[in-house]
């Protein structure tokens, strides 16, 4: 059993109370994020002279080149200048700051941002395997005999194709007006219990709006806020995860194929991520946490910080909320048409009116990538100029390890053209329209 590996290790409860900062849900959280690491680089703490105050929370940023450039930091990602933040805690911290990570507030939470290079933890992931702390988000468990009629009117996509237990589903929960409340992942654990998977800054959005429509069916709806996960990814992942699991459940969970999860004692593995690699994704009870990660590392696997995570997802074209889509964009323009069920014709999903009104507009949006041609770096905001036609703007911007170039995820206008301009510190650099994505297990999937 998982206890066994840890009868050494020192217990650790989850710390930290619910406590959130005041600032829109998701957006704060993915903007400063993306601001902070789209170019891909290493922070270092602010020299003992600087002032304590808000004004003062820059940091010098060391590029591999050896040049430094000033980064203004937002006020909702805030440098660790204390040694103790104020936002809530994995059962992972104690590691984390052990390890003498960047510590940076991500949606009220003390995450690491980077271990030491994060370009070479990007790299890590694509060629062995690496280890991401992401007990910030939230898993929720719905069980009772409407389970599945109340998913079909809560979410865009057909719970109904979920046919095997452990199959998982990707999907967005929408307001009435078609907007993305959150985007997450549906696992069919039995034919009456579900676990779904949302993002950690939307966390009470969520579970309001959930509540709130099975109140009317015959469902129940529970927080596991006692579980931590973990995400172990990159080509190496799955074997080198494997001995942190059960010996009895180990063989299954190597068996499993992409978008499956299984529950293997104590802990539930699911072959998904958030990198464009192949992995895990392990939810185990927080006191297990520790040991767990200990042992990923003993094993050879690298811990890797929020940085890299992004850059990662934003080579594999994996849209970030608050970033790429919020309640104000439908899934039509972001890029998740194919998370939209449009049969059976009589499910009633919530924000399926407003859907059908866009699905058959001429003035729908595109969500495209773009490759930087000329130097520069591209990122979140710049505009985008479509000669003749329009504007749009970068959702997702940065220099993208892999490649060794500048991409981005966009919002542009109707129209057929494969060309456009952006606009960066008054200039308008040439890009590609490229289909996306960008990067998938280890591969550089566009042309050069």
């Amino acid at each position: 059993m998982i206890r066994a590996l840890i009868n050494s290790v020192p217990r650790r409860d989850l710390v930290g109370s619910r406590r959130r900062r005041r600032n829109t849900p998701g957006n704060a959280q993915a903007e400063g994020l993306s601001t902070l690491i789209s170019s891909g680089e290493r922070l270092t703490r602010p020299t003992e002279g600087e002032s304590d105050s808000r004004e003062s929370l820059i940091s010098q940023v060391a590029k591999d080149r050896g040049a430094a450039d000033e980064l203004r930091l937002p006020p909702f990602i805030l440098l660790n200048l204390t040694d103790e933040l104020m936002g809530s805690k994995t059962p992972l911290y104690d590691n984390h700051t052990a390890a003498d990570a960047k510590i940076v507030d991500f949606g009220g939470w003390d995450m690491p941002l980077h271990y030491d290079s994060q370009k070479e933890e990007h790299h890590i992931v694509r060629q062995n395997a690496g280890v991401f702390d992401v007990s910030h988000m939230t898993i929720v468990d719905l069980s009772g005999p409407q389970v599945r009629a109340f998913l079909q009117h809560l979410v865009s996509n057909d719970v109904a194709r979920l046919k095997e237990h452990g199959k998982a589903l990707y999907t967005a929960m929408l307001n009435t007006d078609g907007g993305i409340i959150d985007d997450l992942i549906i696992y069919f654990m039995a034919e009456s219990d579900y676990r779904l998977i949302v993002n950690a800054a939307t966390r009470e959005k969520d579970l309001a709006w959930i509540r709130k429509h099975a109140s009317t069916f015959d469902v129940s709806v529970k927080e596991r806020a006692e579980l931590a996960m973990i995400a172990v990814q990159g080509p190496n992942a799955r074997e080198l995860a494997a001995p942190c699991i059960d010996a009895e459940h180990r063989d299954a969970a190597l068996a499993l194929r992409p978008f499956f999860g299984l529950q293997a004692g104590d802990v539930f593995v699911a072959r998904t991520g958030y990198t464009g690699e192949d992995g895990f994704e392990i939810c185990m009870p927080a006191s297990d946490a520790r040991a767990i990660w200990d042992r990923l590392l003993a094993a050879g696997v690298a811990p890797c910080g929020l940085g890299a995570r992004d850059t990662l997802r934003l080579e594999a074209a994996m849209n970030l909320y608050g970033t790429d889509m919020d309640e104000t964009i439908s899934p039509l323009e972001a890029g998740l048409e194919w998370t939209v069920a449009w049969e059976p014709a009589d499910r009633d999903f919530i924000g399926r009116t407003a859907l059908e009104a866009l699905r058959d507009s001429a003035d729908k949006r595109r969500f495209v990538g773009l490759l930087l041609e000329d130097r520069g770096v591209l990122r979140n905001h710049q505009k985008v100029i479509v000669d003749g036609i329009g504007e749009g703007e970068i959702t997702s911007g940065g220099f993208s390890p892999t490649i060794g170039k500048s991409i981005a995820l966009a919002r542009v206008p109707a129209g057929d053209y494969d060309r456009a301009r952006v606009e960066v510190r008054d200039k308008l650099l040439n890009v590609r329209i490229v289909k996306t994505p960008f990067v998938r297990n280890g591969q550089i999937r566009i042309e050069l």
